[in-house]
């Protein structure tokens, strides 16, 4: 038997979309709302291996040409837009719940990587960075004579 656990978040999230349905109702577009809200931040996960960072994002309904990424040694940016495939009149919809629009996240990073040495790959709606860990500069240790104060 599955248990399922009581997330205190999760009615807090349909109650959102359930209010976003109902001012897409009342105002006859999904997308006035997106574009009130601003761009909304995909989905994440980052783990680090020995040599890289890695990021990878939920990007569904994207082409790799959508998207925009910047990396600098302490942070990541993932900007995008997607727009509509097909006009369909809003009238024939039974359900509208797929994200179009702008998307937006500034992800910073735990270490600092090299950015010029970053790696995008794009498949099946999953982008996957992957960023070069920065190797610490060895400093050199320098002795110092330390005086006794009268």
């Amino acid at each position: 038997m599955l248990r399922r656990y009581w997330d205190p978040f999760e009615e807090i999230r349909h109650l959102q979309r359930e209010m976003d349905r109902l001012f897409a109702d009342f105002f006859g577009e999904t997308t006035a709302i997106e574009e009130r809200r601003g761009a909304y931040a995909p989905a994440i996960d980052m783990y680090e291996t020995d040599e890289n960072i890695v990021v990878k994002a939920e990007l569904p309904g994207f082409k790799p040409e959508d998207v925009d990424i910047s990396v600098t040694e302490d942070s990541v940016i993932i900007q995008g837009e997607t727009k509509e495939e097909e006009e369909v009149k809003k009238e024939n919809f039974y359900r509208k719940e797929r994200r179009i629009g702008r998307i937006y996240r500034r992800i910073d990073l735990p270490k600092p990587v090299v950015p010029d040495k970053s790696e995008a790959v794009y498949k099946n709606g999953i982008l996957t960075l992957t960023l070069p860990k920065a190797k610490p500069e060895k400093l050199e240790g320098i002795k110092i004579k330390i005086k006794e104060e009268k």
